[in-house]
């Protein structure tokens, strides 16, 4: 295994904030839009907890602030609770994205941390059209009732309302989240990646929010390394074969980084989940770093 955490001489690896994509598994479909083409049917990929623990390691070393536990649904990982606190252990500030359908008391515990942030998505206020989008009879309920319980427990709490259009519910939907307490609210629409994407049409880097790579970077389930999740189409290399800071500071790492279109004004409200710190509440840019 490669242990080795220093870049090529002259081209120091920049890294500020990591995503973790620890599984493809989920117990939602997203037919519409799932950008990881995850399910209930999923693996967790290949990457071994050692993986995992280096790679947090890595990104420590590397200077990075923030690594967000993805999938998939994280929590749903063997190890999802041991690699949390392993990154916090190292110093890191972490942000788990989970869709909340499910949530164990250890994790509330762990979510209560301030060093640890919480981010979900929501469809909709009307339960059916809600379930349909997610493909799970009962999401809407099982979501809703632990975004009420995660404002009750005081823990903050980011929530980006995905927009498929054809009239969905998406502003009613925010609406219900400010109702219900919820103060960080986003609405998203979907871009064309994974179940979103026409079968016979590639990705395209028009999709992109335009800060990808730019500081950050996404750890797929077999250890590719991505410009971010919905970026995932453009892979860099291995950190599982190799070190993390080889490949964010590789010819390659330099191309993929270059071939994304870069917004120079306010990030638009379409950063989820890659939204570290973009959101059309506060008007800034898209720094890579989310305090």
């Amino acid at each position: 295994m490669t242990t080795g955490l220093q870049a090529p001489p002259g081209q120091a690896a920049r890294l500020r904030f990591l995503s973790l994509e620890l599984t493809s598994r989920c117990q939602f479909t997203c037919p519409g839009h799932c950008y990881a083409q995850a399910g209930p049917t999923q693996g967790h990929g290949s990457m071994t907890d050692d993986h995992w623990r280096r790679v947090i390691d890595e990104a420590a070393a590397l200077g990075a602030g923030t690594v967000q536990f993805i999938g998939g649904e994280p929590t749903l990982h063997p190890s999802f609770t041991s690699l949390v606190h392993h990154a916090l252990g190292a110093g890191l500030r972490v942000r788990v994205y989970s869709n909340l359908y499910r949530v164990r008391a250890e994790h509330w515990a762990l979510y209560a941390r301030p060093d640890v942030r919480l981010a979900t998505s929501y469809y909709s206020d009307d339960p059916a059209e809600h379930d349909r989008i997610t493909g799970r009879r009962g999401s809407h309920d099982s979501t809703r009732a632990n975004i009420r319980e995660a404002v009750r427990r005081g823990i903050p709490l980011r929530v980006a309302v995905i927009d498929r259009g054809n009239g969905q519910r998406a502003e009613q939907a925010r609406a219900e989240l400010l109702r219900l307490g919820v103060r960080d609210v986003t609405v998203s629409p979907v871009r064309a990646v994974g179940n979103a994407a026409a079968p016979s049409v590639l990705p395209s880097t028009s999709v992109l929010c335009g800060r990808c790579a730019d500081g950050k970077a996404a750890v797929l389930p077999d250890g590719q390394v991505a410009v971010c999740e919905i970026g995932r189409f453009l892979t860099g290399g291995s950190a599982k074969d190799g070190s993390l800071a080889a490949v964010l500071s590789s010819p390659r790492w330099r191309e993929l980084a270059a071939s994304v279109p870069r917004s120079a004004g306010p990030c638009p409200p379409d950063c989820s989940p890659n939204d570290d710190s973009c959101g059309p509440s506060s008007g800034n840019t898209c720094d890579p770093a989310d305090g």
